[in-house]
């Protein structure tokens, strides 16, 4: 495995980045990559945290404006995932042995690539899936990071034929029944746009689907069972009262409203129990912010602005502070 960052036409890859690999539980390799700012200093780095069946690539559009504004960026294909790699040899299964494998993947990539080779401060910015891993991981990143920046966190299941309640107890059942490498549906492969539930963007579904069409190795089907009951276990965790009042760092929660992914209600419930977090609604929004239409991306991205330190605002009011001093 070599590893590589796949531009196409109507999604280049930001200059000025390194792409390596780095060894995570179990010695499994998942790729990385960092995004230098060509500003000459560099107001911190953004640690990128994905959703499941997304890739680096899927985010270059994000990371190009994270980039010119001033940040670095570093980001990693969640295991079994995209650039990563896959944990069986049904390489479109989305499997996971232990969620924790997911929280230590992201220590390791904190301790081993971001400290040593990016620039302080830290924050986060997490979408869905990876938004989770982060809310698990929060009351023990108080020291590594200064803000936390969530989108449409999966803390909840909707969209589906069945029910949360249903599909929990069939995962449970085929965990423990030791068939947790199978999934419980079919793959269908892609969908088109009209039965998507991610985003109302059609272009941006497009360039998305291009990418996977192009190189579809980056590409997942539905995930198995045993991710599901592994997910739905920490879903239950982290958004219990006692594990959200243990979160120190600062945290917005983008909800976007008509997310039919992971209901808004969910995320509404989470808010009124999580002392740290402030949620901020991005109304008629679908699950993918960040891949929205630019009415709605534009609220996400103004928001992720205001919060994380590095602005132009603040580039501004630091001016003005060395001018009077």
């Amino acid at each position: 495995m070599t590893p590589t960052l796949y531009p196409t036409p109507d999604n280049p890859i930001p200059g000025n980045h390194t792409v390596g690999f780095f060894e995570g539980v179990g010695n499994r390799k998942i790729r990385y990559a960092i995004f230098k700012s060509d500003a000459p200093v560099a107001k911190g780095t953004v640690v990128l945290l994905q959703g499941r069946n997304e890739s680096i690539e899927k985010y270059a559009e994000t990371i190009g404006e994270l980039t010119a504004r001033g940040l670095w960026v570093a980001t990693f294909d969640w295991r079994g995932q995209a650039g990563s790699e896959r944990l069986l040899k049904q390489r479109r299964r989305g499997h996971v042995r232990r969620f924790a494998d997911y929280e230590r993947d992201l220590s390791i990539f904190l301790e081993k690539i971001v400290l040593p080779d990016t620039r302080l401060p830290f924050f986060m910015l997490a979408h869905s899936m990876g938004a989770l891993i982060a809310l698990s991981q929060a009351p023990l990143l108080a020291s590594r990071i200064d803000r936390l920046a969530i989108a449409a966190p999966f803390v909840a299941l909707g969209g589906q034929k069945h029910g949360q309640g249903m599909i929990s107890l069939l995962a449970a059942v085929f965990s423990l029944c030791g068939l947790g490498f199978l999934p419980l549906m079919r793959d269908r492969g892609s969908l088109p746009f009209s039965q998507n539930l991610l985003t109302s963007d059609a272009r941006r579904f497009a360039r998305n689907k291009a990418l996977t069409d192009a190189h579809p190795e980056l590409a997942l089907g539905p995930p198995t069972a045993r991710w599901l009951h592994e997910t739905f276990k920490a879903i239950k965790r982290v958004s219990s009262r006692e594990h959200l009042t243990q979160i120190r760092v600062p945290t917005i929660v983008l909800a976007p409203t008509q997310d039919r992914l992971v209901p808004h209600l969910a995320v509404e419930n989470l808010a009124r129990n999580f002392r740290a977090g402030h949620m901020i609604p991005i109304d008629g929004g679908r699950h993918e912010l960040l891949q929205e239409a630019d009415h709605y991306r534009a609220q996400a991205i103004a928001a992720i602005e205001a919060f994380i330190p590095g602005s132009t605002a603040d580039m501004a009011m630091a001016e003005d502070e060395d001018l009077s001093a």
